[in-house]
């Protein structure tokens, strides 16, 4: 696990208390393409589920996720690919 990757699972778990959170590191996906940097994890993609998204549209769910994330989007990381999942849609 990358220090970038703990850190978005540590922020993540923080502000929505997640039901269920998948953190992957897709970097070594986008080698040759705009933002790969060599070395540097900077493509993620997340799954999270939390109660925190009752009552919210997917634009607004994924807009909380983005703030939460606003110092490592404006870092490193070049592109989150996200699926936010309400708590009451969950079947895990």
């Amino acid at each position: 696990m990358t220090d970038t990757e703990k850190e978005i699972r540590e922020i993540l778990n923080k502000e929505f208390e997640p039901l269920h959170l998948e953190v992957i590191d897709e970097s070594h996906l986008h080698a040759g393409h705009m933002g790969y940097r060599e070395g540097v994890s900077t493509h993620f993609r997340v799954t999270i589920v939390s109660e925190k998204f009752e009552g919210l549209m997917p634009i607004k769910q994924h807009k909380l996720v983005n703030a939460a994330l606003k110092e490592q989007l404006e870092g490193d990381v070049h592109a989150l690919a996200m699926k936010t999942i309400k708590a009451s849609k969950w079947q895990g």
